[in-house]
């Protein structure tokens, strides 16, 4: 990225910040209203050991969430790839459970599955599952034929085929859709936070809320998108790693 173009964000931003510090200072808006930057950022230092604390459970719920739907999205993927017929049946209702609302779901994932990790978890992999297996499914779609008819005259085998060019050429799709699921991954876990807990970010949200403490709400905020943009980080890092030639330069 270009200084300029780097520099431009961060400077609407700032401006931004400045504006907003001084409308609440000048109008007097109470705390329970609106929180200053300032405030925010005191909150923020003053509640780490609390905040931490709580990311934690967060985090712990979408990383397993996420392999989980990571792993499942790949079989289907593969699956939907290697048969059309198992596309053309799947593929519909995959899409149908994107319309449904989380908000909806959570309730009933806490109701069959208790009040501990698992519906948090459950609420993660059915936000991140879709995204990860369109992309990647259509990533294998579009893989060059001449090579695997080069592979096929050779006698090769389906599981070479995958694992020799299929896979590695549809590498930078799957991290497409990892990526989308990285920014969905946190918010599954606080929903499901929200419906039934005892710790993590969406319950402390829920708590500091009740009790009018709006700036300890936004510095939650601020962890949550501070975990979303490290999930980013990784999966970037990720795609340079296994498929530098996929990324962008």
């Amino acid at each position: 990225m270009k200084r300029k173009e780097l520099w431009m964000p961060v400077a609407v931003a700032i401006i931004v910040l400045l504006i907003w510090e001084f409308c609440v200072r000048f109008f007097r808006i109470p705390l329970y209203l609106l929180p200053a930057p300032t405030d925010i950022i005191e909150a923020l230092i003053e509640n780490r050991d609390v905040l931490f604390s709580h990311a934690l459970v967060t985090l712990t719920e979408a990383v397993i969430g996420i392999v989980i739907a990571l792993i499942f999205a790949i079989l289907t993927a593969i699956g939907m790839d290697l048969s059309r017929t198992f596309r053309n049946s799947i593929y519909p209702h995959l899409v149908v459970t994107q319309t449904v609302p989380v908000m909806v779901l959570a309730p009933l994932f806490s109701i069959w599955l208790g009040f501990g990790i698992a519906p948090k978890v459950m609420i993660v992999i059915f936000m991140c599952y879709f995204p990860i297996t369109v992309s990647f499914a259509d990533g294998l779609a579009q893989v060059n034929q001449k090579q695997i008819n080069l592979l096929k005259s050779f006698q090769a085998s389906t599981f070479q085929i995958y694992t020799m060019v299929k896979i590695p050429a549809a590498l930078s799709s799957l991290f497409s859709g990892l990526k989308v699921a990285a920014t969905y991954c946190i918010g599954g876990a606080i929903v499901g936070e929200w419906i039934s807990s005892s710790a993590g970010l969406g319950y402390y949200m829920l708590r500091v809320k009740n009790g009018y403490m709006l700036d300890k709400v936004f510095a939650s905020v601020i962890v949550v998108i501070l975990l979303s943009l490290l999930f980013n980080a990784c999966v970037d890092l990720a795609k340079k790693r296994l498929c530098p030639h996929g990324t962008n330069k």
